[in-house]
């Protein structure tokens, strides 16, 4: 009920705007439809006159034509309305995360004890100041001392409280979100009027939307076939005027016929909708929880061909699980299996719970009750880098291989050489080997693997149909990036990746012609984003990530980037496809009025009235009206988008070509008659 609710308010907003948009200081904004504008205007003008005996035709039908023109205006003035109506209703919402609050500014970073109290809205870059648990974050910055859990819902959506800790790439906080645990001292990153925040809402309800090279390009086609058609109708006035002086029949053709032929012969159906196929492409990516700095950002995604992916959370789980147990000699797989699993009961991890998990599917060692062993957890530390259990005088401990042996060792035990041989193995195979010790003895080692996600393979597959290349971007040594690679289908590997190697794999594609995208979200990775045609930052980054990148991605998602390729080619996909259908459109047109406007002037053109049209008046109403109807008919696809299709760019111009060709070549013809038919029967005309 509440998105009906939603959905009601956004169009009864966009029936306002409508008119708001009539205003001549928005409609010369876009040349198309201000021919129309400027007809809508004269028809109008010609009606009034008609009362004053000054007319070219019949007053109804000057009315008639004038009303029909301002509803196309109208109509074009609603599809941009309704798709800016979205992001107005987005911005709503950030508008009232965004509070001037009071924040406490530190005099120096490491004393939280002497502040001064300001608003939000006095602080200035660079400014430092304490943030407790259950305040509001006033301003974005990079914190830099304290790590604490933050809601970020007002601004992702995500209830779920993040991690945010000095140091490390989870540094950025966004003014507006709430600490929810502990405190932080944060540094100021942006000046009022200018955070994260700010730029989000300006960018969701269209405030700073520039055209983009495209638009423009598209754009200033239009204008110029605008233009020849506008030289063309004037030039028939005094030509069909001289015309019918010499042929000794007919008449010229009135002033409200050619603003109307002006209108048909025009491209005023993409003109219409193509500012709203615009608006709507960046709404699609804002409803994926993408942030596009800029349309042309969006643009490049549809034209990528290069994909650049973390290895990690993208093309992998992220979360290493628990695949072999191996044991050292004298020690069965079952009793280190055993261990393992005692060391894990209480480890809440990923990789801890999938090492309880293998030890019962292996032998069918079920968990057991820590409260029964009266047993203590060893936590793991990044200091120690290791776990476990101490119970009944018995220690176990599973972590790092050099970790375990400094602990073994000091319990006067014998770290082995097979135990090191094992260790080698498994992480020349491009796993994780965790090192198991019961007390002074060692018991062997947990092979932990990367997994490959489901399904991934089959998303390369599908972008290597359109044309993209995936490279899959890891740390870790040839070997182990090679055999992943092979397994999720990737095309290429860059392994032992540096910012370094990342910037001249960029620029390396780039100089061959190729458009990149790749995702980063830490300080090292902003020199590659910077260069990337297409750079994700994740929200959770650093705040040299975020303004290295032209989108920011709030779910900090890095398999968000293959549907941001997806949602640009949609975009490209969705005004190519409306481009074809409309020219198609005006051609149709051509022939089906152009004969009947001169059958008076020259009897023979009536061989060419093969849609048996009654007459110019109703041809041109017919036409006109048709014009009208198409814009509304196409809001809905401009604003869904064509459908995706994952095909390579000639199938998809071939394809694109027969239906939205030969459906606008056509659809008028069909509609036009009908309309006709409908015209002459009611004698409207």
């Amino acid at each position: 009920m509440e998105k009906k609710s939603v959905n009601k308010n956004i169009l009864a907003d966009a029936l306002k705007q409508s008119f708001v948009k009539l205003a001549p200081g928005i409609q010369v904004k876009n040349p198309v439809m201000l021919v129309v504008y400027m007809g809508a205007i004269l028809t109008s003008v010609l009606y009034i006159l008609s009362f004053m005996g000054v007319k070219d035709e019949n007053g109804g039908y000057i009315l008639a034509i004038s009303l029909i023109l301002w509803f196309t205006v109208l109509f074009a003035n609603f599809a941009e309305a309704i798709a800016e109506g979205r992001g107005r209703a987005q911005a709503d919402t950030l508008r009232k995360a965004r509070k001037d609050v009071r924040a406490r500014k530190l005099k120096s970073p490491g004393n939280a004890e002497e502040f001064t109290e300001v608003l939000s809205a006095e602080l200035k870059k660079g400014d430092i100041v304490y943030v407790k648990a259950g305040e509001q974050i006033p301003m974005d910055g990079e914190v830099i001392d304290g790590a604490a859990s933050v809601d970020e819902s007002a601004i992702t959506g995500e209830s779920a409280p993040v991690i945010r800790e000095s140091g490390g790439d989870r540094s950025a906080v966004t003014g507006g979100t709430t600490l929810v645990s502990d405190w932080l001292v944060i540094e100021v990153t942006a000046e009022a009027g200018e955070s994260f925040l700010d730029k989000m809402i300006a960018m969701v309800e269209g405030a700073s939307r520039k055209k983009t090279p495209n638009e423009i390009a598209l754009q200033i086609l239009l204008v110029t076939l605008t233009i020849i058609f506008l030289v063309v109708t004037a030039a028939l006035l005094p030509f069909s005027g001289f015309a019918s002086l010499q042929a000794g029949r007919g008449s010229a053709i009135s002033i409200t016929n050619v603003i109307a032929l002006l209108v048909c012969l025009a491209p005023t159906t993409i003109g219409a909708l193509l500012s709203s196929i615009g608006i709507a492409g960046m709404s699609r990516l804002n409803q994926a929880n993408v942030l596009a700095m800029s349309g042309r950002a969006i643009e490049a995604a549809g034209d990528v061909d290069v994909l650049l992916l973390d290895k990690t959370g993208t093309i992998t789980l992220g979360n290493r699980q628990a695949s072999e147990f191996i044991p050292v000699n004298g020690v069965t797989e079952q009793e280190l299996a055993d261990a393992a699993q005692l060391s894990s009961l209480a480890d809440e991890t990923a990789e801890g719970r999938s090492i309880v998990v293998l030890a019962k599917e292996r032998f069918g060692i079920r968990g057991r009750e820590l409260s029964r062993l009266n047993a203590e957890f060893v936590e793991f530390t990044a200091k120690t880098r290791m776990s476990g259990i101490d119970y009944q005088g018995t220690q176990i401990r599973k972590g790092a291989a050099e970790s375990v042996k400094a602990f073994v060792t000091e319990q006067g035990g014998i770290y082995p050489e097979e135990c090191q041989q094992i260790v080698k193995r498994v992480a020349g195979a491009g796993g994780t080997p965790l090192v198991v010790a019961k007390n002074s003895q060692v018991m062997g080692v947990i092979y932990l693997k990367d997994i490959v996600k489901n399904g991934v393979k089959e998303r390369f597959e599908d972008l290597r149909k359109m044309g993209i290349r995936t490279i899959m971007i890891t740390g870790d040594n040839p070997m182990t990036a090679a055999a992943i690679a092979a397994e999720a289908g990737v095309d290429d590997f860059l392994a032992e990746a540096t910012p370094e190697t990342k910037l001249a794999l960029i620029r390396d594609y780039q100089l061959k012609g190729h458009l990149v995208a790749m995702t980063g979200d830490g300080t090292n990775d902003a020199p590659a984003l910077a260069q990337a045609d297409v750079a994700v930052a994740m929200n959770s980054g650093t705040q040299a990530a975020k303004e290295a990148g032209n989108m920011v991605d709030l779910d900090s998602s890095p398999t968000k980037l293959i549907d941001i390729v997806r949602i640009g080619k949609q975009l490209l996909m969705t005004r190519g496809s409306l481009t074809t259908f409309s020219v198609a459109n005006d051609v149709a047109k051509y022939f089906a009025i152009i004969p009947v406007l001169f059958f008076g002037i020259y009897p023979q053109l009536a061989a060419l009235n093969f849609m048996g049209l009654t007459s110019s008046k109703t041809a041109i109403l017919s036409a006109i009206i048709y014009n009208a109807l198409i814009i509304i008919a196409l809001i809905p696809l401009a604003l869904k988008g064509v459908k995706y299709r994952e095909l390579p760019a000639g199938k998809l111009l071939k394809r694109n070509m027969l239906i939205y060709g030969l459906g606008g070549i056509t659809a008028p013809f069909i509609a036009i008659k009908l309309i006709d038919m409908l015209l002459t029967a009611g004698k409207i005309v």
